[in-house]
């Protein structure tokens, strides 16, 4: 019996075969792992999709439904993007052999339920996107095997009632958010809201519903409000409620609460006993060390932190701050800043008795503050410099001292005060008088500003009795 192909045929075959599982295929764009295929009208999958794809974009297409092992070829992949499609159902082990993936965007699709097989095997998925659909029912098991979940949105959709029972510390200790905002949910059941784990209660929406006016429902709010949760502090106006399930009858609750002033709201709302919650006040540049001690106890516990942004904290750098995390589940910043600052949960685990606990720490960093002004102070040292001066300038001034003092100039004689002289000046015989007599008078003349200096008065009396006199120097001498 001959062959139909010659054995060079099939190596080629072969070959042909193994390039062509690894090509890109023509309607989309390849990169070293990321495959993006979006926006083609595409109504099925790609064949022969290469298994290297981290990333796989199908957004925006015309997608109707996934059958039994779409993905299976895909052992690598860690984001499928969904997301604005027609997908109406999922087929059974749509995610078989994709255990990898870790972000999943279905938003914007046709689905009605969410039925338990969807999302089976997908125990590292940690961010679900379900948003804007047509949801109205999630099965009781859907979000049971999904134990890294730290996200779920489920806002946009028509869900009247929600598994809360199936979220508890030990199968969803990552859980940090679930939005159920803009539903259709009318009364829940809030015993089951109550025991839900601390950080789920924290990061939980339950805005633009169409809630009932009861004393249980408010009770749960208001305590969150007292918390300080942001789903409800970031919300308050959207948080509305019927009163006798009278569409017309709305009331904003945390803004109006009169309409509950005979409910009793006084009993704490009761957190899971797990949750210890302390406050730490530190000076920037300090040393900070957390401890993560639970009401769990053994040697086989496995710590997570989470930092105030709801990251995911390790050995790494967070705010341009080194932070450590040790086997023992102490976190170390070691010189702490202002942007540390926060609420840090840590998650203890117990994986041998699948038990969980955790832990709130609310770390404050403050600046040290700078010296202040103290104007009294600075008013004394002022006056007091002042004072020094003075005291400088009278005492240490050149020449002030006895030992420096310089003799007194020789004292001018002044002639003393002669009335004949004076008289002689003005006498009406002064022509008549000796030559050389005349000569002093002339001295006298000169000698008028001493005697204006040291006897001013009289010349101003003088002046006062003759006020026509006048002075005159001729050739025959004063007159």
């Amino acid at each position: 019996m001959t062959s139909l192909f010659s054995p060079d045929t099939v190596v080629l075959l072969c070959l042909l075969l193994h390039f062509t599982e690894g090509t890109c295929p023509s309607i989309c764009l390849c990169t070293s792992d990321t495959l993006s295929c979006g926006s083609q009208g595409l109504t099925r999958l790609p064949l022969l999709l290469p298994p290297t794809t981290v990333t796989l974009d199908l957004s925006y297409n015309r997608l109707g439904w996934l059958g039994p092992g779409s993905f299976s070829s895909l052992t690598k992949l860690d984001t499928l993007r969904l997301a604005n499609n027609q997908l109406t159902t999922l087929g059974h082990g749509v995610f078989q052999n994709t255990s990898s993936l870790r972000h999943l965007d279905l938003s914007s699709n046709r689905l009605r339920v969410l039925e338990q097989h969807f999302l089976q095997g997908l125990w590292r998925l940690e961010e679900l996107l379900l948003y804007n659909n047509r949801i109205t029912r999630v099965e009781g098991g859907t979000l049971s095997g999904l134990s890294s979940l730290r996200k779920a949105y489920f806002s946009l959709n028509q869900v009247t009632e929600f598994p809360f029972f199936s979220i508890q510390d030990h199968s969803h200790p990552f859980l940090t958010m679930l939005d159920l905002s803009s539903n259709r949910m009318t009364t829940l059941p809030w015993e089951d809201v109550k025991a839900l784990p601390g950080s789920v209660q924290k990061g939980l929406y339950l805005h633009n519903n169409s809630l009932l006016c009861e004393c249980s429902m408010y009770s749960v709010f208001w305590h969150w409000e007292q918390r300080g949760f942001d789903s409800v502090r970031d919300f308050t106006d959207e948080h509305t409620c019927l009163i006798y399930g009278e569409p017309r009858a709305s009331v904003r609750f945390l803004r109006h609460s009169l309409y509950f002033q005979n409910c009793t709201v006084g009993k704490v709302v009761s957190l899971p006993m797990a949750v210890l919650l302390s406050n730490l006040m530190v000076n920037e540049g300090e040393r900070v060390r957390l401890d993560c001690q639970t009401s769990l106890r053994g040697k086989e516990l496995s710590y997570t932190w989470v930092s105030p942004n709801q990251e995911y904290l390790t050995q790494m750098s967070f705010n341009d701050t080194l932070i450590n995390v040790f086997p023992n589940g102490t976190l170390e910043i070691p010189a702490a800043k202002v942007n540390d600052s926060g609420v840090y949960l840590c998650t203890a685990l117990d994986y041998k008795h699948m038990l969980n606990a955790t832990r709130e720490v609310n770390v404050t960093v403050i600046r040290p503050m700078p010296d202040t002004f103290n104007t009294g102070y600075t008013t004394l040292l002022g006056c007091v410099v002042t004072l020094v001066v003075i005291l400088m300038y009278l005492y240490l001034t050149p020449c002030r001292c006895g030992c420096c003092k310089q003799p007194l100039p020789p004292a001018i004689p002044i002639p003393a005060y002669d009335p004949n002289t004076l008289a002689s000046i003005f006498s009406p015989t002064l022509s008549h008088r000796d030559p050389t007599k005349a000569n002093i008078n002339k001295r006298v003349v000169f000698m008028e500003p001493l005697m204006e200096e040291q006897n001013g008065d009289l010349r101003a009396t003088l002046a006062r009795e003759q006020p026509t006199l006048q002075w005159e120097w001729g050739a025959s001498g004063l007159s």
